[in-house]
């Protein structure tokens, strides 16, 4: 956990909750970094700020304000995704992004269902390897907003983006 304390700057309650399953979590952690390791960062970071806005985690949508940020996403973009408006700001964003975005959304209406179309319509933007490893971080980030909110665990520091994520559309 060392580097993700180091990058935080905090050890978050979600893994200590989850800590409880060490060997689970770890695993969860490897699959984490190797989807992260395999996609571009913005695909990752877009993912999962769709996924947490959508699903009200709050816990990593402010771990992931703070990231992409960091990682050099602009603020626009970020405040966009957040928003839900990434799709209508299209000059902000790649195709593959919006169609990414898209997949993460539909991945949270499914419920566990399929998500065909929207699969469909990344995967003939992207490789296949992207379009996978889109769906399994959809997947990753919607299970950790499931644990997440259900121990409630919150986020420890403030959202970079405070005063501008109250005007979600």
């Amino acid at each position: 956990m060392g580097p993700r304390v180091e990058r935080l700057g905090y050890l978050g309650e979600f893994f200590q909750v989850a800590a409880h399953q060490p060997l689970a979590l770890g695993h969860f952690v490897d699959f984490t970094e190797a989807l992260k390791a395999a996609l571009d960062w913005r695909f990752v970071e877009a993912i999962a700020l769709t996924i947490a806005t959508e699903t009200g985690n709050e816990y990593e949508r402010v771990q992931h304000e703070r990231l992409a940020l960091k990682l050099g996403m602009a603020r626009e973009e970020v405040l966009a995704l957040v928003r839900g408006t990434a799709a209508a700001e299209r000059e902000r964003f790649s195709d593959a992004e919006v169609a990414a975005v898209q997949l993460a959304r539909e991945v949270v209406l499914a419920r566990g269902r399929a998500c065909t179309a929207a699969y469909e319509a990344l995967a003939a933007l992207v490789d296949a390897d992207v379009a996978v490893g889109c769906l399994m971080t959809a997947a990753r980030y919607l299970a950790h907003a499931t644990m997440s909110n259900t121990w409630g665990v919150v986020a420890p520091v403030a959202s970079p983006l405070a005063e501008e994520e109250t005007t979600r559309a």
